[in-house]
């Protein structure tokens, strides 16, 4: 059986001309980062209202909110008309679960910033109560708040054993460009990847990058497809 084809999010979205690029290339969905107490790509609620208006169909919309008020969370999507919500710090079960009843078909995406083991075990808890788990190397308990966009890789042996044991899709990101996108997607097998500074120069949305970034991850995807399909995969 073939494995669905490769999401690819591109983040820390700016303007409608950004995202209009990142549909261009192949992007599955865009990243539109909210207040955050620290990382790239933070953008005005009004731009980000604008800007989700005007994506292509097809294209998810993702706002990263690092809010853990449900109330707080709900009319802040409403405000803004994304049809998926990344939670980039940690919600409480009960959170979740009131989320799912102010949104009705709204997808919740939680974050785990993979830290060691016990992300392993963070992210198979959570799982039942998403759409989907994305996989960050931020750091929530440092005085200010690592949510992501650190650009670091974290270590990706944790990751393949979430995807390997979470009930929902795994999203992958951390650190990923064009050079090591397609070891990641090796290593680790998720679902999707998720890029933001990968495919910058000077904050601003490179094309060239960009293109080297989809070529390199969609061309591993369909090998690692291959391989498994004829038994030489990589485990």
């Amino acid at each position: 059986m073939s494995r669905p084809r490769l999401a690819v999010k591109i983040c820390c979205i700016e303007s409608p001309g950004e995202a209009a690029l990142a549909a261009r290339y192949g992007a599955t969905a865009i990243g539109l980062v909210s207040a955050m107490p620290s990382g790239p790509g933070v953008i005005d609620e009004a731009r980000i209202r604008r800007i989700a208006a005007g994506v292509p169909r097809g294209v998810a919309t993702f706002l990263l909110t690092s809010r853990t008020d449900p109330e707080e969370i709900a009319a802040q999507q409403r405000d803004a008309g994304a049809d998926t919500l990344q939670l980039v710090d940690r919600l409480a079960p009960a959170a979740l679960r009131g989320l799912r009843r102010r949104l009705p078909g709204v997808s919740l995406v939680q974050v785990v910033h993979v830290r060691g083991e016990h992300s392993v075990e963070e992210a198979v808890a959570v799982a039942p109560l998403v759409d989907a788990v994305l996989l960050d190397s931020g750091d929530p308990d440092l005085p200010v708040r690592q949510l992501g966009g650190t650009g670091r890789v974290h270590d990706w042996i944790h990751s393949r054993a979430i995807v390997e044991r979470a009930d929902c899709p795994v999203y992958l990101a951390g650190g990923l460009r064009p050079p090591n996108v397609a070891a990641a997607l090796r290593a680790v097998r998720p679902f999707g990847v998720d890029v933001c500074s990968g495919v910058r120069t000077d904050g601003r949305l490179d094309e060239r990058l960009l293109r080297r970034f989809m070529r390199a991850a969609r061309g591993a995807a369909t090998g690692a497809e291959s391989g498994a399909a004829t038994g030489n995969g990589d485990g």
